[in-house]
């Protein structure tokens, strides 16, 4: 492994601390719009639209830079990964997420998604073969505690048995970690731009075929329900989902999948706040302590020595 990589993957790097948790915030304020988006799309058809989005945007992206950034063509095996990571980062994580949720209570379903980092980097470990160093095992620890504490400290949250949704929910966590990581891989081979735009291209059509396949797609208005949920469905996919996922896929290659994933740890955080902010939701002083643990955390798995 690059020497660099054993270090701080933040010296000097702020920047790139403030854009992911710009991402975060985003992601955050995406679960409250999702909520809304829901009740007028079926699943698999937000999904194929917030995916179609998305690869739109990073083709037209690719276009632009055609005359001042040379790119080669993907080999058969980088596009073979690039059809993996499809698989398993945009149709199995938005199938299992979309189904996941819709059978799990809402504070199960935040605590599943909180086992992203942990999964992420015990996939670094077991793929990569990346060390994880005591420092990285604390962040991760803390980082995840901290979210428990926003959880279930949040009014109404209510922890109830795990359930086939729970299951979905972690095997989308899972699949997305896994992409994760060979997501690294592929875009520090091509770049984050190339690799994202051609995930997202194959994972549209594995969704537009699923959405049909179900019935989802049988009419007009399936696809069309109105202007403001459009509207909503393109605030998701360009900020979210476009803007979201290449940034991140860019923290990705400049500091490693299992680094990058303990930001994820401020999404359920960002979620709860909008939710008081836009939803008159009270704060205690828990959600206090549970912000500095995540802050903590993020540091100590992030900025030490791994």
């Amino acid at each position: 492994m690059n020497p660099r990589d054993e270090r701080s993957p933040a010296s000097g790097s702020r920047g790139l601390s403030a854009l992911l948790l710009l991402v975060t915030a985003l992601w955050g304020l995406n679960m409250t719009a999702m909520k809304t988006i829901a009740t007028y799309f079926d699943p698999a058809v937000m999904a194929t639209w917030r995916a179609a989005i998305a690869a739109t945007l990073m083709g037209v992206l690719l276009w632009r830079q055609r005359a001042t950034k040379q790119r080669t063509r993907m080999n058969r095996r980088q596009f073979a990964t690039a059809v993996f990571c499809a698989v398993l980062m945009v149709y199995l994580n938005q199938i299992l997420v979309a189904a996941g949720l819709s059978r799990t209570t809402a504070t199960n379903g935040s605590v599943a998604i909180a086992l992203s980092p942990l999964v992420s980097s015990l996939m670094a470990a077991f793929i990569l073969r990346e060390r994880i160093g005591l420092m990285r095992i604390v962040g991760v620890l803390l980082g995840l505690g901290g979210v428990l504490i926003v959880v279930l400290k949040s009014p109404g949250a209510h922890v109830a048995g795990a359930g086939w949704g729970d299951v979905m929910v972690v095997a989308s966590v899972v699949t997305f970690s896994i992409g994760g990581v060979f997501i690294q891989r592929l875009a520090r081979e091509t770049d984050a731009l190339h690799a994202s735009a051609m995930i997202y291209a194959c994972g549209t059509l594995m969704l537009a075929l699923h959405a049909i396949a179900v019935g989802a797609a049988a009419s007009l208005t399936a696809w069309v329900p109105g202007f403001w949920p459009v509207v909503l469905v393109l605030f998701s996919a360009l900020i979210a989902t476009a803007f979201g996922n290449l940034a991140w896929n860019h923290a990705i290659v400049k500091i490693g999948v299992a680094r990058v994933s303990l930001w994820f740890y401020w999404v359920p955080v960002f979620g709860v706040g909008f939710a008081a902010l836009l939803l008159g939701e009270t704060l205690s002083l828990w959600h206090v302590v549970g912000l500095v643990a995540v802050a903590a955390g993020t540091a100590l798995g992030t900025y030490s020595r791994a």
